[in-house]
């Protein structure tokens, strides 16, 4: 098969991923709940990761029964998100709300931080490669997802004696909103909305920017997503989890699929050499800048003022050494005499 599994296009097991950004006040947490309702058979499959210390929990009585919680405290590393997403997905959670993103950005311990422990030089290399796995974590995952983003108002200091206003903005990576299925901005509790990214074959969901989201979107956003092929859950759930266990490496894609049931072993060996490449290559990158930063390591080690090559400082070591073994060499002499 090689890297690439080449087949007649067919929509099947498509999961969608929306960005709900806006102020604080916007309606971001009631929506994304309400359009989650409409995608469900009950609210227990709904899972809320929660990063707005336990706020999520104000929202107990707006469903028709408790969906799940799960509180993500700092650090809000790339990794601890792509973490508690493995861990609702294994809890059976068919859709995700991630209230807030913005943490995994500018949180503590998040990319900006990650991005500062490079010293004097911020290591936006490491911050880059950490975040583009979260994002992975994000589209790879079995379930659908919706991810709630902070937007504030972003300022330009060009000009330090006249800032510009650039509007309000999402506090994310610059192209996050433009990796999901659909992304909006939202404000007047809910009511508007600005799209920043919508397919045209769901523009009959999300077209009308005035008016409340609600149950009657997720249902209709589910009803497009079910047009396609018919495919087997469980299946799809375990090759889920193996594609993503494949950015940790082939030891761990090796792990995951001794976890597998058996009868699924046969099916999921067809995709083996697919997962396998990528296992690998992961493992490459990540030797390489292991490789690199040892290289810096060496490099901060061997270049230094007290190690530097210096003829002229050599020089003048042996011309203070000389009058010295002179000095002992006389003394030498009279004694002897």
């Amino acid at each position: 098969m090689g890297i690439l599994n080449i087949m007649p296009v067919v929509r099947q097991g498509s999961k969608v991923v929306i960005g709900i950004a806006g102020p604080s006040g916007s309606g971001k947490t009631y929506t994304a709940l309400k359009i989650a309702r409409g995608m469900v058979d009950k609210p227990s499959e709904i899972g809320l990761l929660d990063t707005e210390n336990r706020r999520g929990s104000l929202y107990d009585d707006i469903l028709d029964g408790q969906f799940l919680i799960g509180d993500l405290f700092a650090p809000f590393s790339p990794a601890r998100y792509r973490k508690a997403i493995e861990e609702f997905q294994a809890a059976g959670v068919k859709v995700l709300i991630i209230d807030s993103v913005s943490h995994e950005w500018e949180g503590d311990g998040g990319c900006e931080d990650i991005a500062d422990t490079g010293g004097k030089i911020p290591n936006w290399k490491l911050a880059k490669a950490e975040h583009k796995k979260f994002i992975s974590a994000l589209l790879q995952a079995d379930m659908h997802i919706i991810a709630c983003v902070r937007a504030r108002e972003k300022m330009s200091f060009k000009n330090p004696k006249a800032p510009e206003s650039l509007g309000i903005q999402p506090v994310c990576e610059k192209n996050f909103m433009f990796e999901m299925t659909v992304s909006m901005m939202m404000s007047d509790g809910g009511k508007s909305r600005l799209m920043t990214k919508l397919p045209s074959s769901l523009i009959h969901v999300f077209g009308n920017i005035n008016g409340y989201l609600d149950e009657s979107t997720g249902r209709q956003l589910i009803e497009w997503v079910d047009r396609g092929e018919r495919i087997n859950r469980e299946f799809e759930h375990w090759r889920a989890r193996l594609q993503m266990a494949t950015s940790d490496g082939i030891e761990s894609l090796k792990a995951e699929y001794k976890k597998m049931p058996p009868a699924l072993r046969a099916e999921m060996n067809k995709h083996w050499e697919q997962l396998e490449s990528s296992a690998k290559e992961y493992d490459t990158m990540a030797a390489l800048e292991v490789a690199g930063e040892s290289q810096s390591v060496v490099s901060t080690i061997e270049i230094t003022p007290e190690t530097a090559f210096n003829p002229a400082e050599i020089k003048k070591r042996e011309q203070i050494k000389q009058p010295e073994q002179q000095k002992q060499q006389n003394s030498a002499e009279i004694e002897d005499f």
